[in-house]
């Protein structure tokens, strides 16, 4: 994979919710600082984790329905999901670190 990958509301189901395993999904903006500031981050821990974890992005003003349906006030938020069940949430940047002990503890 190498990237985090776009995901919209025409397949957030099909890339999230029917993923068999870990997937991560930033909200974010184009216009909040601290989500380019995670950009990087969540891109290393993609590449890092091709084939075992999946790292989505989804573009909470091209996709407020799911934004919506998942409470989303505060951007970025990453919301982990394991085999299309919410398992955990995290607000604001992240370390990879942090991120990749999440994948780590659930894949």
């Amino acid at each position: 994979m190498g990237k985090a990958l776009q995901v919209n509301s025409d397949n957030f189901i099909a890339e999230v919710l029917e993923f068999p395993g870990v997937v991560l999904v930033d909200f974010w903006g184009p216009g909040c600082a601290p989500c380019r500031a995670l950009a990087p981050v969540l891109d290393a821990v993609a590449e890092a984790n091709d084939g075992v974890a999946k790292v989505v992005k989804v573009d909470i003003s091209e996709s407020d329905d799911v934004a919506n349906h998942y409470g989303i006030t505060t951007i970025p938020t990453i919301m982990i999901f394991k085999n299309g069940d919410l398992i955990d949430q995290l607000m604001g940047v992240q370390s990879k670190a942090k991120l990749q002990g999440i994948i780590d503890e659930n894949k």
